[in-house]
This record gives C-alpha cells, structure tokens and sequence, in this order.
C-alpha cells in the first residue's frame, strides 16, 4: 500500500503540482458558487452535510480500488475526528455567509487564514517569527477590515462569518500537516468524509421538524439535488486536488498561485449573481493578497536561511 509518508518531493514534479493548485483554484468557488445558490432554498446544515455525504460515496470506491485501509487505527481516529470538526464549522461558516455576501468579499475575509496559521505556530509551536512577518499579518489584517467594513454596515454579523471559517480552517490544515505523513491522501479524504458524516446525519435527524432553521431538514426539490451533488463533488475534486499538489511540490512554492481563487471568485460572482466589490473592499483585497504574498516570501527566505549550507571557515 502506498503511503503519504512515501512521498516525496522531487523538482521535476513541481510543475504537476502547480498545475494541480490552479486547477484547486478553479474548482473550489464552483463549490461555493453551488451552495450560494442552494441556500436560497435548502438549510445551510443540510447543503454541510450534503458535502461530507457526497464526499464519502466518492472516495469509497477509490479507496477500494486503491486497495487502502478502511479502518483507522485508536491512534489516528483523534485526528480525524478534529479534522472533520474544524473542516465542518469552515464548511457551515463560508456557506452561511454565501447567503447574503458577494462571492469574492466572503472568499477574501478567508484568506487571512495564513496570517491566523503564523499566530498559532507562534503560540501553539512557540515557532520564531521575524518583525517583518508580524507586520506582514498586520497589514493584511488591515485588508481584511477594509473588505468587512462595507459587509458589516450591509450584512451586519454576517460579515464575521467568513473570519470564523479562516480560524476554523487554519486549524484544519495544522491537523492536516499533522496527518501528512501517517495516511495517504484519499484516505484521508475518504475518513474526514466519513467522520465528518457520522457527526452531522445524526444531528440533522435530530433536528427534523423541530424548526431549528438552518439545521434542520427539507426535501430538495429539482434543480436543488443537482447543487448539492455539486457542493460535495466541487469541495472533493478541488480538496484531492490540494491534497495532491502538497505532497509532490513545497506548500511554499505553491501558495502564491493559491491566490488566484480570489480572481476566480470575483469573475464566477460577477458572472453568476452579478456581484462587483466596492472600492473600499476591493483595496482590501489587493492588501490581503500583498501582505499573504509577502509572507510567503519571508517564509522561503527563512526556509532558504536554514538549510543554506555553512561557508568555508
């Protein structure tokens, strides 16, 4: 059985792993667009469990061809578990928010998520982080407000969603990091599908007919089914797709394409739902994409100081 941990990086690969995370560009807002236009008729919760359900019929049958484990040991359920909870709460989070923001708005709030992944290795890992970074996060924080503050006086709370599925993802990917090595990729999406399943079917049973709004249960009708079969099989293509660049080129050679979601975003919301960002977020965009870029590239160069050989003496 192959594994994740026999992966490894090898430069003529890197250039498949570019082209993965921009087709990952391309794919994921074709999720997003799916869901906004399902949660105008069906509960946010039943468009989140309908992603993970999807998901798991997917990956079932690669994992059988693949011949991969089905079962997980004691050790790695943990992981998986949290795994699942933290990519739900991004999941239910972006999509509420989708109800009443434009696309590219939504999607730009969550790219702080790097910026929230610094603050936790600083605080979780004790990793260093040079003056430069930190005022890097500050700046691109600075963005993020720019693009909340017209959302905010529009949508009100709403606006805050999408910061709640940057922090809920970010942890998401350090569980992921934490995973890398022990599972290979579709098993670990098959077992997040799973887990994820397991953890919200018996919630939305639960909330059948007690009018619990956005948890509780309808019957789709038309061209409903067809957006939920696409919000499970947009986030699986698009998460496989992420999954597979990481281990084949270094995450920091591909985070700066990862930015052309955003331009996705923008042109799929002004072409679907007919959405333009004002002035304001539109500045807090291109802020957030500078200050995400520039950490990226203080991340290479501390990575480029650490393995530089020493020099004669």
């Amino acid at each position: 059985m192959t594994t994740a941990a026999q992966t490894s990086v090898r430069p003529d690969r890197i250039p498949l792993g570019m082209a993965l995370i921009v087709g990952f560009c391309l794919v994921a807002p074709l999720l997003d667009v799916c869901a906004k236009l399902a949660a105008d008729h069906v509960p946010v919760g039943q468009i989140t469990a309908a992603r993970f359900l999807v998901q798991t019929a997917l990956m079932l049958p690669v994992c059988l061809m693949m011949r991969l484990r089905l079962r997980l040991s004691s050790r790695l359920w943990p992981l998986i578990f949290w795994r699942a909870v933290f990519l739900i709460l991004s999941t239910y989070l972006i999509i509420a928010a989708l109800r009443f923001m434009p696309l590219a708005d939504a999607l730009a709030i969550v790219f702080v998520e790097p910026f929230i992944i610094l603050l936790f290795g600083k605080l979780m890992f004790g990793e260093q982080i040079g003056p430069r970074r930190i005022m890097a996060a500050c700046v691109g924080f600075t963005g993020c407000l720019l693009v909340i503050q017209p959302s905010f006086v529009a949508f009100g709370l709403v606006a805050l969603l999408p910061l709640g599925t940057a922090v809920s993802f970010a942890a998401y990917v350090l569980v992921t990091r934490a995973l890398r090595d022990q599972m290979h990729p579709v098993e670990m999406q098959f077992q997040t599908g799973l887990a994820a399943s397991l953890l919200l079917v018996p919630l939305m049973v639960l909330a059948y007919g007690r009018g619990w709004g956005a948890l509780d249960l309808i019957v789709p009708q038309g061209i409903d089914w067809a957006l939920l079969f696409g919000v499970g099989f947009f986030a699986t293509v698009a998460h496989m797709m992420m999954t597979y660049a990481l281990s084949v080129a270094p995450a920091a050679t591909l985070a700066p394409l990862h930015y052309l979601e955003i331009i996705t975003a923008a042109i799929l919301g002004y072409l679907v739902f007919d959405d333009i960002p004002n002035g304001l977020a539109l500045w807090g965009i291109v802020v957030i994409m500078v200050s995400g870029l520039y950490v990226v590239h203080r991340e290479r160069a501390t990575a480029a100081a650490i393995t530089q050989p020493p020099g004669p003496i």
